[in-house]
């Protein structure tokens, strides 16, 4: 990324420095006792008036915590921020908050995707912030920072974590997650040894950041660059790399020139800006769970994205990032040495909005012009993709009976062959039972049967847990069989691949038709057609749906009660319904006596 991409710390209009009243002079600038206790509490902290009078107050967000290894290089490179927004004259504060650890928070961290967001939100409304900062990179901690930006709604930079190097093991390139899921079958199939096995848990990842494959992690980060939030080429850059500080304190930067010139989400996040992300998401081959946080994202945004966004889309942008899981190849590392997201940006150009406005004050057009890619196997041209639209691109959609309100299916990650397919349904209620038959060798399952787990969306997970990439049986797998069609209305990570249907709404938790799916039912899956069906009869339907009784609540108390009566379903984007743009009047800035 260049110095002069997106820096410009004096901003735009100084005129506008001199007129403009900032938010923090709320707190500092009254003559009043009030205003005694804030400035005489920040000469506690060792703090001079010269540190804040007449500056903008940077809240710097930051998500790092002992135990989230995507996020362990915060510690330093929140100082490289601080030194960005120091030398444009603004005054830093980190403000920590909480660290959504994709590896270690259970049962998943989409149920806290939400928490996130209401802690960013009110920390910047409670504080006397000007702009801010934010600091994320694991999965969810993207959108849950930008999903409170936007509801507070001032001016807002994004840092991504950047992924780690490339994982290696016996002179073979490991990738996150995807090469897990691979060689755990392999040790299943007896191919590999439990020393080899060691080898892989060792080698897989080898420095902070996030997954090096195209995951959730490196696909919410680029959306939110292709958005305009992040400086360009923000999102491609190695977390280790020297690139990733100059980033950092480039931000640090540019932020206070963004409040001088009141650049606030609001004006970057248009339905345009929504549309390029959803380009992009399919240009790179992302991960599923985008569908799930752009929605959110843009109804946040008062954006009224849906389902068939995605799928439109998907039918005329091809895939062109050889980038595993989808490619075949190349992991993050080598996206960033061919180019990075500036670069795919330039070569999908046609299906953008180059008008868009960004963080820089310039527009998507300006700030990738010069983008170049420098490896056209790893960025390929439109005409030589990885995937077109006709082949069920990026990202499909799929309806019907079981699926009336949609679900979603990766069909550049799994063999042509399931594209069409129809079988027998193996169901199962809960992971636990699921997990203990499909490890049976006797187990009574064919590979064209169809493996069901239910329960497993927003409310029944709880929070929708990434369990959707199913382990295949270990009788099929000692066998050689590696894939088969498999149906939930749990999420998947971002870095699995294979014939899976995912984000079934309405989950069956709620009792949606998925709830009412028995063992032995034929359930046929047309990519083509976008179409998923079982092929029971309406009267049968009734007659189960009069049986069905609703599961015991899996919460009773605290923050998955309040969880369980407002996340919405996964075609809406999970989000708290009194979350939403649309339910109530927008919140005022805090009194203060």
């Amino acid at each position: 990324m260049s110095e002069e991409a997106g820096t410009r710390p004096e901003g735009g209009n100084m005129e506008g420095k001199e007129k403009r009243t900032l938010r923090s002079e709320r707190w500092f600038g009254p003559a009043d006792l009030r205003s005694f206790g804030h400035r005489s509490r920040a000469m506690q902290m060792g703090y001079d008036p010269q540190d804040w009078e007449g500056k903008p107050v940077i809240a710097i967000l930051n998500t790092w915590s002992d135990i989230n290894p995507c996020h362990m290089h915060f510690r330093q490179r929140v100082e490289d921020v601080k030194r960005g927004v120091l030398e444009a004259g603004g005054f830093p504060m980190e403000l920590p908050a909480i660290s959504l650890s994709e590896n270690f928070m259970k049962p998943t961290t989409m149920l806290y995707r939400n928490m996130l967001a209401m802690e960013a939100e009110e920390l910047l409304r409670a504080y006397p912030a000007d702009g801010a900062v934010l600091m994320g990179g694991c999965d969810k901690t993207t959108p849950g920072l930008l999903l409170g930006a936007t509801s507070m709604d001032i001016p807002a930079i994004y840092v991504p974590a950047g992924p780690m190097l490339r994982g290696n093991w016996q002179g073979k390139t490991l990738g996150s997650g995807s090469d897990s899921w691979k060689y755990w079958d392999e040790l299943r199939a007896g191919k590999i040894t439990p020393e080899d096995w060691r080898g892989v848990e060792a080698g897989i990842a080898r420095s902070a950041g996030t997954c090096m494959t195209m995951g959730t992690a490196s696909t919410m980060t680029a959306i939110a660059e292709a958005i305009g939030l992040s400086l360009p080429g923000a999102s491609s850059i190695p977390a280790v790399d020297s690139n990733h500080i100059r980033m950092a304190k480039s931000s640090g930067r540019r932020i206070v020139g963004m409040v001088w010139e009141d650049l606030k989400p609001s004006r970057i996040q248009t339905p345009a800006a929504f549309r390029n992300a959803i380009a992009v998401a399919m240009a790179m081959g992302c991960s599923t769970n985008a569908i799930i946080h752009v929605i959110a994202m843009a109804r946040r945004a008062g954006v009224p994205v849906g389902l068939d966004d995605f799928d439109r889309a998907s039918r005329e942008i091809p895939v062109i990032a050889n980038v595993r899981p989808t490619g075949t190849t190349y992991l993050m590392e080598d996206f960033y040495y061919a180019g990075g997201i500036a670069a795919l940006m330039n070569r999908i150009s046609g299906f953008l909005d180059l008008d868009c406005l960004t963080v820089t004050g310039r527009s998507v057009g300006e700030n990738i012009r010069d983008a170049k890619v420098w490896n056209d196997d790893v960025i390929r041209p439109l005409d030589k993709p990885m995937f077109t639209g006709e082949a069920g691109g990026a990202l499909t959609v799929l309806r019907g009976n079981l699926a009336p309100d949609g679900c979603v299916m990766k069909p550049a990650c799994c063999d042509p062959k399931f594209h069409k397919h129809r079988g027998p349904a193996l169901v199962f209620d809960d992971y636990p039972t699921m997990k203990k038959a499909l490890d049976d060798v006797t187990l009574d399952v064919s590979p064209d049967h169809v493996l069901v787990l239910r329960n497993a969306g927003p409310l029944g997970g709880p929070g929708m847990p990434e369990w959707g990439m199913l382990p295949m049986p270990r009788r099929l797998v000692q066998e050689g069989y590696r894939d088969m069609l498999r149906l939930s209305d749990a999420r998947m990570s971002g870095t699995s691949y294979g014939a899976c249907v995912l984000h079934i709404a309405p989950e069956s938790y709620v009792g949606g038709p998925l709830a009412l799916l028995k063992t032995g039912d034929i359930v046929a899956v047309d990519v083509e057609a976008r179409s998923i069906h079982m092929e029971v009869s309406d009267e049968e339907l009734a007659r189960r749906r009069a049986a069905w009784k609703p599961p015991a609540p899996r919460y009773e108390r605290g923050y998955g009660w309040m969880a369980a009566h407002h996340m919405r379903q996964a075609n809406e984007g999970c989000d708290f319904d009194f979350l939403q743009t649309d339910f109530g009047a927008s919140v005022p800035e805090p009194v203060i006596y």
